[in-house]
């Protein structure tokens, strides 16, 4: 298994699915790339969120704001001009239905899989990096001028997944 090659799958299903299921629209699939080292400063919108397992890692969706406000118009079917906490919620709702999705798919080849809540900051001239690794597999989408860009980093953990959680029956906790 080349696991670049299956995160580009399932990034590329995720996004085009949750696109066209939720909004009725087909993104053009762009350029694959991996990224290293310090990341670039951003300018927008950028949704964060945790996966953790046999894997761990960081999903994240970056986009300007024209598309964040777009998405959002989309989604709700209602106008929005200005970035406010209504189109932060809808790139969270969409980082988490995308990254959710690519977990999922991923699940079937790395094992299972947590996915935390999203977290999106909003502004100019700042950077993100996670401690999980330095190397991101990037997609960039295009919705025609703008750019949505996916990413994922994922390393092995050094832990055993979930070790640290009690069995859990039918959704109770078990004592042991």
């Amino acid at each position: 298994m080349n696991l670049h090659d299956v995160i580009v799958r399932c990034i590329s299903h995720a996004t085009a699915n949750v696109f066209t299921t939720m909004m009725g629209v087909e993104l053009r699939p762009g350029e694959v790339s991996v990224e290293t080292g310090t990341p670039e400063s951003n300018d927008g919108v950028v949704a964060l969120i945790g996966l953790a397992g046999t894997w761990t890692g960081a999903g994240m969706i970056s986009c300007t704001p024209a598309l964040a406000c777009r998405i959002y118009s989309q989604m709700l079917m209602t106008e929005s001009t200005a970035v406010d906490e209504d189109v932060l919620d809808a790139v969270a709702e969409l980082t988490n239905m995308i990254i959710g999705s690519v977990k999922t798919d991923l699940e079937e080849h790395l094992g299972p899989l947590g996915l935390s809540i999203p977290t999106v900051v909003f502004g100019r001239n700042f950077r993100t990096r996670s401690a999980a690794t330095s190397e991101w597999i990037a997609m960039r989408f295009h919705w025609d001028d703008e750019c949505l860009l996916v990413r994922l980093c994922l390393t092995r953990s050094e832990r055993p997944a979930f070790s640290h959680l009690p069995p859990v029956a039918h959704g109770c906790v078990v004592d042991v």
